[in-house]
């Protein structure tokens, strides 16, 4: 009998999902035995520290706190990039390519910022770069995008990409506990960044989205044209009125397309979505991600969107892919590139859409209708108006919904909403997702 082939992963970042990677390819040996015919071993893993315990145990000749001696170690066969940040996982990857090693990452700040760069360098080289797990975990959304529904074109992608804001809003919709309050829960159950702008200014779902987008649509559009917003602003009162509206506010990734037009938009915001809706109803730390495709209709995948079960999943679903290219059993699909005379980002004035506003003004005769004619003279018109009155204060609190109206003109009139006499703090304002929306022809 033949002796088996054996590859040998090299894991760069030994943290939560690097650990979940490590011990799932050691338990499941003989698994991959069976599916790919070779021995597939875990042999060597870069730490920031020797002496931290960690949940999987393993053999300490096997850490080193130097990420660049497994990529330049002969015997390692694959990369697995799982250290976080940008530019020292840049290099590293660029450098496994060099040396004619495929890698697999879950790091979508790296792809977004570099993704260009790094894919052309990998097809240069003849290698694959995988990352299935840099997007919801562990959701295949990268696989469907790019082999299942690989027929269609995708006028609209929208979905809640982070499990930790969606935790937060859960529990304040259930619970009617306050933001600090479930934002200091999720902190002690280890579900926000050490860098918490990632999760609650919409930092990380942003990254997502842009993939998402460039997987559909085979552009990258840069953050300064997205509209990124995160969840520092919504209350329990907001909750409420999207209760009243039959809606759930939930932070959530849009990617829409006009075919027409060549226009692609991509927004991160907080927006009331309808009851009705499948990702309305995805709660606690689970990501959801619809898809609507020319030929298939609307497809929704729902699941865990974190944590080290999940994503290690997915990082192992890419060496299992990696494995089978390495042997000629399946080629990885190409990549959409389109240029910017095929496509564009979409300017704002083409964005529409309806709109939730919660003011706080001055409780005295007239101050609704002066704050109607601001909106008016933007050509915004409202299409729902309650006021509340807060006698402590002296104030009111006023929640308008508004007509279909476009991005650019709804600025304007924040704008001037700021610097309307009455008006006492930063106007709220949310998006009214609507699933047959689109970029206006």
């Amino acid at each position: 009998m033949n002796e088996l082939k054996t590859l040998r992963v090299g894991i760069l970042g030994f943290g939560t999902v690097g650990q979940g990677t490590w011990k799932h390819l050691s338990e499941n040996e003989s698994a991959w035995e069976r599916i790919l015919g070779i021995r597939l071993v875990p042999t060597r893993a870069s730490v920031r520290s020797l002496n931290k315990e960690r949940t999987v145990s393993v053999a300490s000749n096997v850490l080193t706190v130097d990420s660049r001696s497994i990529v330049d170690d002969p015997d390692i066969d694959i990369i697995c990039e799982l250290i976080g940040g940008v530019e020292e996982a840049r290099e590293l990857t660029l450098r496994s390519f060099e040396q004619g090693k495929p890698v697999i990452t879950a790091n979508k700040a790296l792809i977004c910022e570099h993704g260009d760069e790094l894919f052309k360098a990998a097809e240069k080289a003849g290698v694959r770069y995988a990352f299935e797990a840099s997007v919801a975990g562990g959701i295949p959304i990268i696989k469907v995008l790019r082999e299942s529904l690989v027929a269609n074109e995708f006028p609209l992608i929208y979905g809640i990409m982070n499990g930790t804001s969606n935790y937060i809003l859960t529990r304040m919709e259930n619970e009617g506990a306050s933001f600090d309050e479930v934002l200091g829960d999720a902190r002690e159950l280890g579900y926000v960044e050490s860098d918490e702008s990632l999760d609650l200014d919409g930092v990380d779902a942003a990254h997502k989205a842009v993939i998402l987008g460039y997987l559909a649509h085979g552009m990258w559009i840069n953050l300064k044209d997205a509209t990124v917003e995160g969840i520092r602003r919504i209350s329990n009162e907001d909750l409420s009125a999207a209760r009243e509206l039959d809606c759930k506010i939930k932070l959530i990734g849009v990617i829409r397309r006009s075919f027409d037009k060549n226009f692609v938009s991509i927004g991160v915001y907080p927006a009331l979505v309808p009851m009705n809706e499948t990702i309305a109803q995805t709660d606690g730390v689970f990501n959801g991600i619809s898809l609507t495709g020319t030929v298939v209709g609307t497809v929704v995948l729902t699941g865990r969107g974190a944590g080290q079960d999940p994503t290690a999943g997915s990082v192992i679903s890419d060496i299992v892919d990696v494995v089978k290219g390495m042997q000629g059993q399946a080629s990885p699909p190409k990549l959409l590139h389109v240029t910017p005379d095929e496509c564009e980002p979409a300017p704002l004035r083409e964005i529409s859409g309806s709109f939730y506003l919660r003011l706080s003004v001055d409780d005295r005769p007239g101050q609704l209708a002066k704050v109607a004619e601001c909106l008016a003279d933007h050509d915004v018109s409202l299409a729902t108006v309650s006021q509340t009155p807060n006698d402590e204060k002296q104030s009111a609190s006023i929640i308008l919904t508004t007509h279909q109206t476009n991005e650019h003109s709804i600025g304007l009139a924040i704008n001037s909403l700021e610097k309307l006499d009455g008006v006492k703090e930063k106007p709220v304002l949310f998006r009214m997702f609507d699933p047959n929306g689109f970029i206006e022809k």
